[in-house]
């Protein structure tokens, strides 16, 4: 059997060179046909519709009509169109001298519309805007070619608060005045752990002297000891400044920015803010500094003693920052327990508990460590 087998492999060879000729001549009989059809057609009807008729696609036609001949699919080196150049095109001398020019020293960090306008006025015409960026874009060079100044990496500030008086963030916001264009300035320092709001100040200017006083007095208020607090802000004129930077060293609080153009590092101020802002009876302007302290010391007590904030368990912030948060929690579970215990039917899957409260309060909190892997420290 095998040796039949070899013997009748030639001519299944040959066989299917046969088959594959003939479709090829096959296919160049249908479409000769096709052809003569749709041109005796097209001379009564019209190119479009004899190809619609015929089920023809009109691309197809015309490239048969400009003598394109169907090759075979044992030849794929046939389908390569051969490559042509524009005869607009650059020639490799003129195209090598552009390039040498952008890479010599005098251009080697100049835009290329800068180059052309340069050489325009030189009376120099060597090529198009356009060609110089295609030629540096085929050399994968098309980049940023200027010399400019890189800024440094910004680190992300990553802060814990597990108690009162640990972390404190402040910030500055403007109240509009009774005028266009015309401002009152509100100072607010809040610790992130209570979001009890330590101190406040409305001011005419932002000035790095009244914030300096206002983080003076606010320290010395809340009895904070060198090395234990640490006094975030964003990078306002203010809190940059070198006056409260030298106030802060001598109190010995570190100090701590959020990067540039990122107003989630300093999330706590921002979110005290809007609290502020949309409080029912906030005016649109304020006529005088004073209206707007009155409004600031009616505010705050009730930010600080009466709203249950929903960051700090629905306690208020007084209550966190004092040191009573334990006991309001025994306090509030008591009355869950009681009322439980009377209909313990409307209450489906477990006892209630009342809302938790956070035992720290993060800006920036580290990304998660996976499962199996471990923890290296330096």
């Amino acid at each position: 059997f095998e040796t039949m087998w070899s013997y009748l492999e030639p001519f299944r060879k040959r066989r299917a060179e046969l088959e594959t000729d003939l479709t090829y001549v096959e296919s160049v009989l249908r479409q000769g046909a096709e052809r003569a059809r749709s041109e005796g057609l097209a001379q009564t009807v019209g190119f479009a519709s004899a190809c619609r008729a015929l089920g023809v696609s009109r691309a197809s036609w015309y490239r048969r009509q400009r003598g394109a001949v169907p090759v075979a699919a044992s030849s794929p080196s046939a389908l390569e169109s051969p490559s042509r150049s524009h005869p607009r095109a650059l020639a490799g001398a003129e195209r090598e001298a552009v390039l040498e020019l952008l890479h010599s020293a005098r251009f080697v960090d100049a835009a290329p519309a800068e180059v052309y306008a340069t050489l325009l006025d030189e009376g120099v015409y060597l090529a198009s805007e356009r060609t110089m960026y295609r030629l540096l874009d085929h050399a994968g060079e098309n980049g940023e070619r200027r010399k400019h100044r890189t800024h440094s990496a910004y680190h992300k500030p990553e802060l814990l608060a597990t108690g009162p008086n640990q972390v404190w963030s402040w910030d500055i916001t403007k109240l509009l005045g009774p005028q266009k264009w015309t401002y009152f300035y509100l100072y607010v320092i809040l610790d992130i752990f209570s979001r009890y709001v330590v101190g406040w100040m409305v001011a005419h200017q932002e000035l790095a002297a009244l914030a300096e006083r206002l983080i003076a007095e606010t320290a010395e208020k809340q009895h904070i000891p060198p090395g234990q607090l640490t006094l975030h802000a964003d990078r306002g004129s203010s809190m940059t400044s070198k006056p409260v930077a030298f106030l802060l060293a001598d109190l010995g609080i570190t100090k701590t920015h959020s990067r540039p153009y990122v107003s989630n590092d300093n999330p706590y101020s921002e979110s005290q803010f809007k609290t502020l802002k949309y409080r029912p009876g906030f005016p649109d302007r304020f006529a005088t500094c004073e209206e707007a302290r009155a409004f600031c010391q009616a505010f705050f007590p009730w930010y600080n003693r009466e709203h249950r904030h929903a960051g700090i368990g629905l306690l208020t912030p007084e209550m966190v920052h004092t040191g009573q948060a334990a006991m309001v929690y025994a306090g509030r579970q008591q009355v869950l327990s009681v009322a439980y215990a009377a209909h313990p039917e409307r209450f489906t899957n477990r006892p209630p508990v009342p809302p938790l409260v956070p035992t720290a309060a993060w800006i920036n909190p580290p990304p998660p460590i996976e499962a199996g892997t471990e923890e290296v420290t330096h």
